[in-house]
């Protein structure tokens, strides 16, 4: 029920297409809606897969009652079991065999420490990510906006599409500045609409 009340990110639906047509990959391999289940991503094989994108809620540790780890928000089913219950949290995430050559955590908080007392930022999911097999990883370090990050996720991509010679850190410098530079949306040139992602691992 606490899933099913978060709002609703439509957008991310566009993100997800306009990255994956930009990488060469079809429908085929894209889980939308009712399709991104927490049960689809753990069925998956996912060991060949180059680039791994979720565009959706991410919610810090203690976000819910009897949840302890960060996680992603996946769509919840009618009933809740061991396997699938809407929430894919650290823990399920480090079970996961990945080969990925980048993991884009399109989502709020995805920095975010995994709730120990103490524990440093990148130690929930991105740490989780990187255990399971992911060379590199953007992640946020806060609240996002799911607008702009649209913007700026399509943006990475599309410089690489543009310039395949360069990595996902100068991709992500260069979809940054094109933010900055947006006269058609002059507002997209603050900080807080840009500088949340980082990069973390293989640059």
């Amino acid at each position: 029920a606490a899933l099913r009340s978060l709002t609703r990110l439509p957008e991310t639906a566009g993100e997800l297409r306009r990255v994956a047509a930009l990488l060469g990959a079809g429908e085929a391999d894209l889980y939308l809606g009712a399709d991104a289940t927490e049960a689809a991503v753990k069925s998956a094989d996912l060991s060949r897969t180059r680039v791994l994108s979720f565009a959706t809620h991410g919610v810090v540790a203690g976000s819910f009652e009897a949840v302890g780890q960060p996680g992603l928000v996946l769509t919840p089913p009618i009933a809740a079991t061991p396997q699938d219950d809407g929430l894919l949290t650290a823990g399920e995430v480090a079970l996961l065999r990945l080969n990925a050559e980048a993991v884009i955590l399109s989502a709020c908080n995805t920095a975010a420490p995994d709730g120990t007392p103490g524990a440093e930022g990148l130690s929930g999911l991105a740490k989780a990510f990187l255990y399971a097999g992911a060379k590199s990883m953007l992640v946020s370090h806060w609240p996002v906006d799911s607008a702009a990050t649209v913007t700026l996720m399509t943006g990475v991509f599309e410089a690489r599409e543009s310039d395949p010679e360069i990595g996902l850190a100068e991709a992500l410098r260069r979809a940054r500045l094109s933010m900055i530079d947006n006269g058609d949306r002059p507002a997209l040139a603050h900080p807080f609409y840009w500088s949340p992602f980082v990069l973390v691992g293989e640059g």
